[in-house]
């Protein structure tokens, strides 16, 4: 290892005066030992003297002994670790340095020092040693002065650029790396130069004169060096090329965003947009996204013939650019205008790379593309560069939209301001985004199937028109839930009954979907089948009960049905109202549904106190009906639980607030204020659908209602055909006498033979003819088909053949037999 000059080390460390020495003659055998080594092994020299080293050293080491010799003979020393016995039998580690001592005359002579590890933890390298760790270190390292000027450098340096180290002497940074932020690399030199604070693991992202059209990431550390007196002499740093890891952490994040971003609505145009928000510019600088046609209709993808001379046709879904973002960023440079904007067709020739990609499902990559080449499409007037017509564009990737094994679509990527081309690792990375992106865009392509399929359904379910009536005036706005809720079970209806009156019905059954709709449309049908019986609300509601609870115990006990699975009308609620023009009398009742609102003819509005009953399906208490008078011009709001954004009880009396707030609002007509009610209290989105239904009530003219009370003797039969035929010539229905009279007779002939009681004649001119005949008999009465011969028995088949209907409608105290003429029809 060369002369014991040569191996000096710092007197801190290893210092000779700290040391234990002794001499080895040639064959390693102690020819002088001193005090130290006395001190240090606990040998006395009488003892060492004479002995061989390896009698010295444990067993382990003992055996080294001749190779040592031979090395420190050959290398003209040695230096390292060894395990030595003290007096008293204990190892000892220590540090042995052997130099020659070789003088002029005599025999060849070796210096061993020996100092103990636990004084001595470490062992200052040589010179050479250092250099060669700093030269041929894979990492870059560099000094500069105090000027940032460079003094040396290792050859590891070169591969970031800036040449060999002989030409980066007396430069700075900025004049060997022009294209680099130096301001910013120097700052951090400055900063460990000035306050002596090392600076590790500074990130630098940027291009290097090595790879000038390439993002690359380098990580560095900075180190102030000092001289002996403590002044500043330069910085020393090193530099490690991270652009692979960097890139790493870039697509990490990229798919970390795009899970988070992509696919946050059931939109197919927002998801495809979306794709192309998160891509640009951390991808590329241009991308857009192309859809089939059907697939935006929710439909199967089908593209079509991909084969042919015809140019085919996507519909453009989504686009970004640095130039011109959806967000309403500008670029440096101006880009072309797009000539293909969202939702417009795109139309490729069947050899275009996106036509391939569609049909082969493969992605498709090319380092340098041009746009502008007719095999990339036309515009609308067939000239070539229409999709594309930037000429900036150089590198472009096209990816297939695919999910679930179909193709949607396809993506392109397209490079504008930076120079470098795709990569096979952008590719993936673009497949990736893709793909998150088409198994949304799919989902959002079922959902809208769904939803258009249960909107249809719901739309046919629903009243088309509502009913003409002089009852009230109506009208009723429905609003759908938003995309990620899904469609409700909302519901309202009209229905006229008999004597002039109406029925109506809001109504929400729970859930979301087809099955909500479905359920709906089977309540509606109930509730328009038991209208017909002229049932009080509180029986229509207890008989639609018993309907809901029987189909679900029948649905819960089917084979195909899960354990304990309920009807999806369990747990709707219903609200049910009747109207009488004739009196203004207004009878409800309420299953599990917020109560009506009522706007009075000056404007007060109330909320009408009316006992809740229980949901439908749901068993418990009866139902109950309140009975109210209401002035002619009186609203009647009639609605479901979303048009209230709480409906907690505790914000019960804030919601009506708010209610009553929007009801005050005039409006010219009741259609825009049903309207501007739902849009005051609702979003464009709601989270559950709302159904609003208003009727402002009429009542009919004195003039328009003649009542008479009969004696239940048969003789008052021609008086009371004479006085119905005296009413009808006052109407201007002389037309229907006949008619008319038929059917009092009958009516009332029925009444004075099978009734009890009082009775009484009603006729009612509306927008039909009403003919009444109420007694205090609780029998209804049954349509016969007589026999030839028999003798009675045509009266209720005559009312059937000559009105337009007929049926029987029960009260507290009785009966009513009422039967309708059409006014417009001719009579039979």
């Amino acid at each position: 290892m060369g002369t014991f000059e040569e191996h000096e080390v710092s007197r801190r460390r290893f210092d000779v005066a700290d040391a234990a020495s002794l001499l080895l003659d040639a064959a390693g055998v102690v020819t002088s030992w001193s005090a130290d080594a006395q001190r240090l092994l606990g040998y006395p020299a009488a003892e060492a003297v004479g002995t061989s080293l390896a009698d010295l050293l444990t067993a382990e080491d003992a055996g080294r002994v001749p190779h040592l010799v031979e090395q420190w003979r050959t290398n003209g020393g040695w230096a390292g670790l060894l395990s030595v016995r003290r007096g008293d039998g204990r190892p000892v580690r220590v540090m042995v340095r052997i130099a020659s001592a070789e003088e002029s005359r005599g025999p060849s002579r070796w210096l061993m020092l020996m100092s103990e590890m636990a004084e001595a933890p470490g062992w200052d390298m040589q010179r050479t040693v250092l250099e060669q760790m700093a030269a041929r270190s894979p990492v870059g390292i560099a000094i500069v002065d105090t000027d940032l000027r460079y003094v040396w450098s290792n050859a590891a340096l070169a591969q970031f650029g800036g040449g060999p180290p002989e030409r980066r002497l007396g430069l700075r940074l900025a004049d060997i790396q022009p294209g680099l932020d130096s301001a910013a690399i120097e700052a951090q030199m400055r900063h460990a130069l000035t306050t002596g604070e090392p600076v590790i693991g500074y990130e630098h992202v940027g291009s290097v004169r090595s790879a000038p059209h390439r993002e690359t990431a380098h990580v560095m550390s900075f180190t102030r060096l000092d001289d002996e007196r403590g002044h500043p002499m330069g910085v020393y740093y090193t530099v490690v090329d991270i652009t692979g890891h960097h890139r790493a952490r870039q697509r990490l994040a990229l798919l970390d965003r795009a899970g988070e971003y992509i696919g946050r609505s059931l939109d197919i145009v927002r998801t495809a947009q979306e794709l192309a928000d998160v891509a640009v510019p951390a991808l590329a600088d241009l991308v857009v996204v192309d859809l089939l046609e059907s697939v935006l209709r929710g439909a199967e993808p089908a593209p079509g013939p991909l084969d042919g001379t015809d140019p085919v046709r996507l519909r453009r879904a989504g686009r970004r650019s640095t130039d011109e973002g959806s967000d309403g960023q500008e670029g440096a440079e101006p880009a072309a205008a797009p000539t293909v904007g969202i939702g417009d067709p795109a139309a490729y020739p069947p050899g275009s790379p996106q036509i391939r990609c569609l049909a082969t499902g493969l992605p498709r990559r090319e380092e340098r593309g041009d746009p502008l080449a007719p095999e990339w499409g036309a515009d609308s007037s067939g000239g070539p560069g229409g999709t594309f017509p930037d000429p900036g564009l150089h590198s472009v990737m096209v990816v297939p939209v695919r999910a679930r094994g179909v193709t949607l679509g396809v993506t392109t990527f397209f490079r504008r301001h930076r120079q470098e081309p795709f990569e096979e690792e952008d590719l993936s990375l673009a497949e990736d985004l893709v793909s998150r992106a088409a198994v949304c865009v799919d989902n959002a392509r079922r959902y809208t199937r769904e939803r258009d399929a249960a909107l249809a359904l719901q739309r046919n379910l629903l009243p088309h028109r509502l009913p003409d009536q002089d009852a009230v005036e109506v009208a009723a706005y429905y609003r759908p839930a938003n995309e990620l809720t899904g469609l409700g079970g909302d519901w309202y209806d009209v229905i006229p009954l008999s004597g002039a009156r109406v029925a109506l019905v809001v109504g929400e059954v729970p859930g979301h979907g087809i099955a909500a709709a479905a359920a709906m449309g089977r309540l509606r049908t109930a509730v328009r089948t038991l209208a017909a019986l002229d049932l009080p609300p509180d029986e229509v509601l207890a008989h639609l009960d018993d309907v809901v609870a029987r189909t679900a115990q029948e649905e819960s006990g089917a084979p195909d049905a899960e354990a304990g699975a309920d009807a999806q009308e369990v747990g709707s609620g219903c609200l049910y109202v009747v109207h009488d023009p004739v009196d203004g009398r207004c009878s409800m009742a309420a299953a599990g549904h917020p109560a009506p609102a009522v706007v009075r003819p000056d404007g007060t509005i109330m909320f009408v106190d009316l006992p809740q009953g229980p949901p439908l399906g749901a068993g418990g208490r009866p139902f109950e009906s309140v009975e109210m008078i209401l002035p002619e011009g009186s609203t009647l709001a009639l609605y479901t639980d979303g048009l209230l954004a709480g409906g907690e009880e505790w914000a019960l009396d804030t919601d009506r607030e708010r209610l009553r707030r929007a009801l005050e609002r005039s409006a010219s007509s009741l259609d825009q204020r049903c309207r501007a009610v739902v849009n005051d209290l609702v979003p464009a989105r709601p989270h559950d659908d709302v159904a609003l239904l208003m009727a402002r009530t009429r009542r009919l003219g004195a003039d328009q209602v003649a009542s008479w009370e009969l004696p239940a003797d048969p003789a008052v039969v021609a008086d009371a055909r004479k006085a119905a035929s005296r009413r009808l010539t006052d109407w201007g229905l002389d037309e229907l006498a006949f008619t008319t009279e038929l059917v009092v007779s009958e009516l009332v002939t029925n009444a004075i033979r099978h009734a009890t009681g009082p009775i009484r004649l009603r006729l009612i001119k509306d927008r039909t003819l009403i003919c009444e005949a109420f007694d205090g008999g609780a029998t209804a009465p049954h349509l016969r088909h007589p026999r030839t011969l028999d003798e009675g028995g045509r009266g209720l088949l005559l009312v059937s053949q000559f009105t337009q209907r007929w049926g029987t409608r029960f009260l507290p105290e009785g009966k009513v037999i009422w039967a309708e003429q059409s006014l417009t029809d001719p009579p039979a």
